[in-house]
């Protein structure tokens, strides 16, 4: 049963359940900073963003993809219990960070759990270093390019603006904020719906089903990007009163300089095929926002519980995906 092509199209399904989720998840990501400064209502806000999400299937290719799909562990290796376990590891974490409010990654959850599952089948040989230190360490770079490139932004901002009176200023933000979040949502589609089409691809290839060559599926990139769509459509909500109101209070100056900033930050990882996280980076973002005003502008304890999330993804999701697999293992083997 768990070899035979029916289980194949229940683990796409599944993927691409986690990639709805993984909009779910991340829509306070696109939304929270608009609709915190009151640009755009709830609703208006995760249809805005949800178009440009699907939008990004025009834009870009498939590097992403390429690196989740082929760059993490082993693809010699992978079989449907393996991506069974990924998967399994992924969606439990971002649905427990998702319940007390927590943005984490959905990249990072994924590769963790890919990371679990290669290593309870094959051992530590599988990884593939190159790819998870590059993905590891833009745990790290991508929120700091996202709070440096916040900050210059938001100090731009001010010092050309500072001629004009609070009314004439905020009317101007309000409307580059509706660009700034529609090239930040472009941005959030390009990184993140690839990472399920890595996995879909894995599954395909590890059958035998695109024959010598792994390549993704026109198929796969529509379904990807359709999924991912529809998440951010239902939004999140548990997560944007955490990135929009905790973290700092923004204004539209400071939610366009923070949606720009992470815009900047996650196409460009994406140009390169690095699966950043678009939650580390818009949250860096803000906190740099937040600091350009001054240091106490920052919520510093929210932001601690924050990061504490992304330390644990990885390790956690491993931990259950190495789980899920030496459990189910017996029944099926």
């Amino acid at each position: 049963m768990l070899e035979s092509m029916a289980f194949v199209i229940f683990l796409v399904i599944i993927a691409l359940a986690f990639d709805f989720l993984n909009g779910f998840h991340d829509s306070a990501n696109s939304i929270s900073t608009i609709v915190s400064t009151r640009v755009l209502k709830p609703q208006q806000a995760v249809l805005w963003a949800a178009f440009f999400n699907f939008s990004a299937v025009f834009f870009v290719g498939t590097a992403v993809a390429h690196t989740v799909g082929k760059g993490i562990i082993h693809i010699d290796i992978v079989d449907n219990l393996v991506i069974m376990s990924a998967l399994s590891g992924a969606i439990a974490w971002n649905i427990a960070t998702w319940y007390y409010g927590l943005p984490s990654s959905s990249s990072h959850a994924l590769i963790g759990g890919l990371i679990g599952a290669g290593v309870s089948k094959a051992g530590t040989s599988t990884l593939l270093w190159p790819g998870i230190i590059k993905t590891t360490l833009f745990i790290f770079v991508s929120p700091a390019i996202g709070m440096s490139l916040g900050f210059i932004f938001m100090v731009l901002a001010m010092n050309l603006s500072h001629r004009s009176n609070i009314a004439k200023s905020d009317k101007l933000f309000r409307k580059l904020q509706l660009f700034s979040a529609a090239v930040y949502s472009l941005g959030h589609g390009m990184n993140d719906a690839q990472k399920t089409m890595g996995i879909i691809t894995m599954v395909l290839f590890s059958k035998g089903l695109l024959g010598d060559n792994f390549h993704i599926p026109w198929w796969v990139i529509i379904a990807s990007y359709t999924m991912i769509s529809l998440g951010t459509m239902f939004g999140g909500w548990r997560i944007v009163k955490t990135m929009g109101t905790k973290i700092t209070k923004l204004q539209p100056m400071g939610g366009f300089s923070a949606e720009t900033a992470a815009a900047c930050s996650i196409i460009g990882a994406s140009m390169f095929g690095i699966p950043v996280s678009t939650t580390h980076t818009i949250t860096g973002a803000i906190v740099g926002v937040g600091a350009s005003k001054r240091l106490s502008a920052v919520r510093w304890g929210v932001a601690g519980n924050i990061i504490w999330a992304w330390i644990l993804t990885i390790p956690i999701s491993a931990f259950i995906s190495a789980a899920t697999y030496f459990f189910v293992y017996p029944f099926v083997y």
